[in-house]
């Protein structure tokens, strides 16, 4: 069994770690890969990652239809929604829930520029994070770097979309009374403030789910560099 550790240069972004291999020919292959072609490999993977993620997440049902990311009704209105279904309102209950989701999946395309750019000005402590990190130093980058620009892009779009249910007001309400009392946080004192957040998390989580998957098979990319870089570590 052979080791091999790449460096990480300043300006330069690179694969990481020590990296264990079982057969001469890994190690061989893996031999053969230059430190640009390894940084270029990793910002190609998390590029890729992102706006398939952007794009999935971004057609109509993105939301809706997936349960990993499907936006629920917050907390205690779940209790509240039982109940105004039972009195008949069972269709008010279930445009909301649809609104909410629909509103993610429109503001969710605002996002890729934003994430793009971050990839393109990864800083070389970002990249030992992400090499370095385990299954979520991928998501945290992106949070990191996006987060906060993000939620000013997505809020405007969710307000619009949210606001064509009358149930929205209704939410906002009593969320805004229980926040007052602690019993919900206050960032999601409005339907629209809870529907950017949860869009943000499924944002994340999905760009992670993609980067997995290049990790797991980089040939199925059809992307040469990140199928020698991404192959060699496997």
């Amino acid at each position: 069994m052979q080791r091999r550790q790449f460096q990480i240069y300043a300006g330069t972004v690179v694969v990481p770690s020590t990296l264990l291999f079982t057969q001469v020919a890994q190690a061989q292959n893996l031999a053969g890969i230059t430190d640009a072609e390894a940084g270029s490999g990793l910002k190609s993977a998390l590029e890729t990652g992102a706006i398939a993620a952007v794009k999935l997440l971004g057609a109509q049902g993105g939301f809706l239809d997936n349960p990993k990311v499907r936006i629920p009704l917050p907390g205690y209105l779940k209790d509240a929604a039982k109940l105004l279904k039972a009195m008949g309102r069972r269709k008010e209950i279930e445009e909301l829930e649809v609104a909410i989701n629909r509103a993610a999946e429109s503001a969710v395309p605002l996002a890729r520029d934003l994430l793009v750019n971050a990839v393109r000005n990864i800083s070389v402590a970002d990249a030992k994070r992400i090499l370095l990190g385990g299954d979520t130093s991928v998501t945290q980058f992106f949070a990191d770097k996006t987060r906060d620009p993000l939620g000013v892009k997505f809020l405007p779009v969710v307000k619009q979309a949210t606001a064509r249910v009358g149930l929205a007001q209704k939410y906002d309400q009593v969320a805004g009374k229980a926040a007052g009392f602690g019993l919900v946080k206050k960032e999601d004192a409005t339907i629209d403030h809870y529907v950017t957040r949860k869009a943000l998390d499924g944002l994340y989580f999905m760009i992670g789910e993609e980067e997995r998957k290049i990790r797991r098979n980089p040939m199925g990319t059809g992307n040469a560099l990140l199928g020698k870089v991404f192959g060699a570590m496997r």
